[in-house]
């Protein structure tokens, strides 16, 4: 079908207030918005300012009384249990009426903070959406984070109380979390009131007596006295939840998330861009620690009428690279969203893809890819074994939903790989100097957002609006900083080659790392791989390539080194002065997968250099560290 996407694109542009008023009307309200859009001093201003309303009502009330409370609302996939659990729309409601209603009894009221930190399990989904039933603040921190990281957003947003599991699962381990909050309890300065513990069957936690509390006997408990809490009529511009992400100073940002804003875009997304309907089952492959979890496996799967799937795994290992195959085909899943390093970690185990001939995935419609860059070699691969649209967008944590994209509700436009394709109402996007000056098409430079963002981006940073516009507002007057780098073609086609740390300076050349990549990506045998800038006392930086090799590959790791230097110098010139390529058995990850690029650098430059909180496995810097040493780079 033709794409609608310019029609829509320029209806925006030319009445944004219409366009989304026009889109808050998919969603329940309280009180009507009146006005859509009110700026405000020293942000860039509110959505639907004076409009009432609830999320959790969105997600599951009104699916209920709509006559589609039997609809299976999650679909609880875990390889690494072996449990499937199916749940209802209904019973889902009822687990959350029940827990918002042991909230309350615990003393919470709204606007009060309540922490998460669980695995992949439905009870972490219930905890969300309960306190989003009685106006809660909710912040849910990645399971089996350091205990340090838990304890300073237990102070940054004063918890009131934290729910929690006994553990979470990993390939071939068992991860206790208890242990971690109990820490973090005894090292935060405020102390949370109560604890809600999950206890998991293959690891009981030890209770604090008079502060842990048994989630399971206590849900259990508050259904069978049909304990229940109503939904809380909560401003528009309230908050939901509080997500932290990394920042530069080592002081976590607090991303807030406010309530109609954060419902009209995910519903408006949903439908128009990932293409999906109310009743179709939706697969984000990530986890709710990330704002890909909440986005896009609670909220906007549920405020869509979805089904979506929460799954406890990983893309190899669990048990082999054939696993998101198997749960696209068991589940009947339409749209799928993962990484891009997932799927890597699938090609090396699997280059021929031969596990997905042997599920059945004709009901499968498109796989969608953000986190990471998405080089052209993976989605050509990803194209090959799957015979669907695989689809790159990008977007932030930040900004909530997706900034990029090519949209499948729409109709979907030519693919360009290497891009994200084009900008989505809401967003207009351009490109500038460092001086903030627009740069010619085509042409490397800052990516940035012109105000206001739209509905679901962050209105600030928890407590902390100095640091939001400091961030974000002030280098560019008018613009959010994106802090990536990049360009957009003649055709309005965005690419995003590197978040701005990671261009390179060459002899006075500025240089893309992600172009980089793309052409060490396209060697047959390199399965995934990260260029980074080391210092060079004549050019001032020089790039240096880390190679992960497909698992079938038994050449000589030297010379695959060899042809991959040959062919950046072939395909990017000289001017790259790429010399040095060095082939590792992984690469150091944050848990949702991005390559810990300035860590290695450091490490190369001698520079100090703390363990990121977010990653996945600390050994790899050791392993890369004495792979260095031997080679004679850097340490």
């Amino acid at each position: 079908m033709a794409s609608r996407y310019s029609e829509v694109y320029a209806a925006w542009k030319t009445d944004p207030h219409g366009f989304w008023a026009d889109a808050a009307s998919a969603i329940d309200w309280f009180k009507r918005p009146e006005r859509i859009f009110e700026p405000a001093g020293g942000t860039y201003g509110h959505w639907f300012p004076d409009g009432v309303t609830n999320t959790c009502h969105n997600c599951l009330d009104r699916h209920v009384e709509a006559g589609r409370g039997e609809q299976l609302a999650f679909i609880y996939d875990s390889p690494v249990t072996g449990r499937i659990e199916r749940i209802s729309y209904a019973d889902l409601l009822a687990d959350v009426k029940a827990m918002a209603a042991i909230y309350r009894k615990l003393g919470v009221d709204k606007g009060d903070r309540i922490i998460i930190y669980m695995p992949m399990i439905p009870q972490a989904a219930i905890a969300m959406l309960a306190a989003a039933r009685i106006g809660a603040v909710h912040s849910v921190v990645f399971g089996g984070f350091a205990a340090n990281e838990l304890a300073m957003r237990i102070d940054d947003c004063q918890a009131k109380i934290v729910v929690s599991a006994s553990c979470g699962l990993e390939p071939g381990r068992t991860v206790a979390y208890k242990p971690l909050l109990d820490q973090a309890i005894e090292t935060a300065s405020h102390k949370p009131a109560r604890c809600l513990i999950y206890q998991r069957d293959m690891l009981a936690a030890e209770m604090v007596s008079g502060r842990d509390i048994d989630f399971a006997e206590a849900l259990a408990a508050a259904r069978d006295a049909g304990e229940e809490a109503s939904c809380t009529p909560v401003a528009s511009t309230d908050p939901l939840y509080v997500l932290y992400t990394s920042g530069t100073t080592g002081q976590p940002k607090g991303v807030v998330r406010d309530n109609g804003g954060h419902m009209v875009a995910l519903r408006w997304s949903m439908e128009h861009f990932f293409g999906v309907n109310a009743g179709d089952v939706f697969w984000a492959a990530s986890d709710i620690g990330w704002v890909v979890g909440h986005s896009y496996i609670v909220y906007g799967p549920l405020l869509n009428g979805c089904t979506s799937v929460l799954f406890e795994g990983k893309p190899v290992g669990t048990p082999d690279p054939g696993t998101y195959w198997r749960v696209i085909s068991e589940r009947g899943v339409a749209v799928m969203f993962t990484a891009p390093t997932a799927l890597r970690a699938i090609r090396k185990e699997d280059p021929e893809a031969a596990h997905a001939g042997r599920y059945d995935l004709s009901r499968f419609r498109a796989l969608y890819l953000a986190g990471e860059r998405a080089d052209p070699d993976t989605i050509r691969w990803a194209e090959r074994a799957l015979k669907v649209p695989v689809i790159d967008h990008w977007w932030q944590t930040e900004t909530g939903w997706p900034v990029a994209g090519n949209p499948l509700g729409l109709g979907l436009l030519p693919v360009k790989y290497g891009s994200p394709a084009v900008p989505l109402p809401g967003y207009d996007v351009q490109v500038v100097d460092d001086a903030g000056h627009p740069v010619e098409t085509g042409t490397l430079g800052n990516v940035v957002i012109k105000l206001p963002l739209p509905p679901g981006c962050l209105p600030t940073l928890w407590n902390a609006d100095h640091r939001f516009h400091a961030a974000y507002l002030e280098e560019y007057p008018g613009f959010y900083k994106t802090a990536d780098a990049g360009y957009v073609d003649e055709d309005g086609y965005i690419f995003i080659m590197a978040r701005t740390d990671d261009i390179i300076n060459v002899a006075g050349h500025r240089l893309s790392t992600g172009a980089m990549e793309e052409v060490c990506a396209s060697h047959p045998d390199v399965a995934e791989c990260a260029v980074i800038g080391i210092a060079d006392p004549l050019k001032g930086q020089v790039p240096a390539g880390f190679l992960v090799i497909n698992a079938n590959v038994s050449r000589e790791t030297e010379e695959i080194e060899k042809e991959v230097v040959g062919l950046v110098r072939e395909r990017i010139g000289p001017v790259a002065a790429f010399r040095t390529a060095v082939c590792v058995k992984r690469l150091p990850k944050t848990r949702s997968g991005k390559i810990l690029r300035s860590t290695i650098q450091k490490i190369i430059d001698r520079q100090p250099w703390t363990m990121p909180a977010t990653i996945d496995d600390p050994a790899i810097l050791d392993e890369i560290t004495e792979l260095l040493r031997s080679k004679g780079i850097g340490v």
